[in-house]
């Protein structure tokens, strides 16, 4: 079955030229207490029946049991209709191989599409991955031996953070393929992620993909915009895919509602869109990834970055 026998949107994921579903399932509700095992794989095998074909997950999600369901769920055929995507948080070269292998036992996979960087989102973090023995290192090997296809950072804090890593990538001679970061309808107004990142991504053809379109629920709850409305602006920006968390299969069908519903917006569509949540966004009060430490799983659990490069150890010796 491919992308044309569905009446989902696909989009090209910037330069890569993968065609992928304009929505994205996103792995970390799919490993909740509150889901149980075959609810799991039945969301998963519904949501690529239907036609999303990217799926999201990362080695931390649930102590692992997101990667175990989603692997579990890719048998029997399922794997060859998906991009699959994780994400590792090590930051030194042992760190990161250890837990992309990890990666691959637990979504029972030869080959991940695409593997990124986790949580960059303080100013030393695009260092130690560039490092001569960091986390990119063993990302590029793994390339080359076949083990991943492509190669990403994500991070939810600050605009200025990402911008540094794709400087520091640059200094090393890298591109990415792919950058995953807040995008919705709250985000213009503070520390912006479409202001500031998005139209470098544009310009360097890399792939976009937007996350907490709904701010992990805090923005529904400011009462100012719909689910479908949230959705419907981050697709409306130019994204290759906007990842949403869908832990019910009532939540699916809204998902699967809100992309086959999306037509284009005009920017007076958008700017609509936004007024309506200024006054509520103006400090952040409902983006709490970007002004609290509530969502840093790897600041609850520093030991996931690795060791610090040798050269910093012996330096503060």
């Amino acid at each position: 079955m491919t992308a044309a026998d569905h009446d989902i949107p696909y989009r090209t994921l910037g330069r890569t030229g993968e065609r992928v579903s304009a929505i994205g399932l996103g792995g970390a509700h799919l490993g909740r207490p509150s889901v149980r095992d075959q609810e799991a794989i039945r969301i998963i095998r519904s949501a690529i029946d239907r036609g999303i074909n990217f799926l999201d997950n990362s080695w931390d999600y649930n102590e692992g049991v997101s990667e175990t369901r989603m692997g579990t769920a890719l048998r029997d055929g399922y794997r060859e209709r998906v991009f699959l995507m994780t994400k590792i948080d090590g930051r030194s070269r042992k760190e990161a191989t250890r837990q992309l292998d990890e990666s691959l036992r637990r979504l029972r996979v030869d080959t991940i599409d695409l593997v990124q960087h986790h949580e960059v989102i303080r100013y030393e973090d695009p260092h130690r991955i560039f490092d001569d023995d960091g986390a990119n290192a063993a990302l590029v090997a793994a390339r080359e031996a076949g083990k991943i296809r492509y190669i990403g950072f994500t991070g939810h804090k600050d605009p200025q953070i990402h911008l540094h890593t794709l400087g520091v990538a640059r200094e090393h001679g890298f591109t990415f393929d792919t950058v995953q970061m807040p995008l919705n309808v709250m985000d213009a107004h503070y520390r912006s992620f479409e202001r500031l990142v998005l139209p470098e991504l544009v310009k360097d053809g890399i792939g976009v993909l937007g996350m907490k379109s709904m701010g992990n629920g805090l923005i529904l709850k400011s009462g100012t915009v719909s689910p479908v409305e949230c959705l419907h602006y981050a697709l409306a920006l130019p994204t290759s895919v906007v990842i949403t968390g869908v832990e019910t299969m009532e939540r699916l069908e809204q998902a699967l509602d809100a992309v086959r519903s999306f037509r284009p917006m005009s920017d007076t569509d958008l700017k609509m869109l936004r007024a309506k949540t200024a006054a509520a966004a103006s400090r952040g009060a409902f983006e709490l990834f970007k002004i609290s430490s509530a969502f840093d799983a790897t600041a609850e659990h520093p030991e996931w970055l690795g060791d610090e490069p040798e050269h910093v150890r012996q330096a503060t010796q």
